[in-house]
């Protein structure tokens, strides 16, 4: 069962992230888990989303997992800690200006992961007007993940999408091209 736990910020589009993920691997036949806890339920309080994905049907409901991505949509919350019930190979992406190098200086907890860049929120500043960055950050997972090819996955995220704008959908397709294009 592949494990995902996103790290973010409430109103930063973590649930609704983890939910166009698992809409997409569901139509693909894939069980799905989409689900997230919150704190104080208020703009800007730290909160969790989560995914499990498997190709068994899922019949464990708790929050607790033991992620494979540890998916970090807001900056400041790098450096707190992201690394509770990891396992060695769980691999973290995290939105940051940031080097990789400059990251882990900075949030030594990182030392010795598997731990990937890119800039999600100027992404998609950039890219949607906004600083809603979870479609960038499900483009940088296609990339380290490998689960779908760029343009299969663009191809399925404007299905999701199919209930906003044109200008919308085109922005947050160009954000995930862009964050697959520059996570490192």
């Amino acid at each position: 069962m592949l494990e995902i736990r996103w790290h973010s910020r409430a109103g930063q589009g973590a649930v609704t992230g983890a939910k166009g993920l698992s809409d997409i691997l569901a139509a693909e036949g894939k069980y799905v888990q989409a689900f997230s806890v919150y704190g104080a339920e208020k703009r800007g309080a730290p909160m969790n989303a989560y995914n499990r994905v498997s190709n068994e049907r899922i019949i464990d409901h708790s929050k607790a997992m033991i992620p494979d991505y540890v998916l970090v949509i807001d900056p400041s919350l790098a450096f707190g800690d992201i690394t509770y019930d990891t396992k060695p190979s769980t691999k973290y992406i995290i939105t940051t200006h940031m080097s990789k190098q400059e990251l882990i200086e900075k949030a030594p907890a990182l030392k010795g992961k598997e731990v990937y860049v890119v800039d999600c929120i100027k992404i998609s500043l950039d890219s949607i007007g906004r600083a809603i960055p979870n479609t960038p950050m499900l483009g940088a997972l296609m990339k380290v993940s490998n689960l779908f090819g760029i343009e299969e996955f663009k191809s399925a995220i404007a299905k999701v999408l199919k209930k906003f704008p044109k200008n919308v959908i085109e922005g947050n397709l160009k954000a995930i091209h862009t964050a697959y294009n520059e996570v490192n």
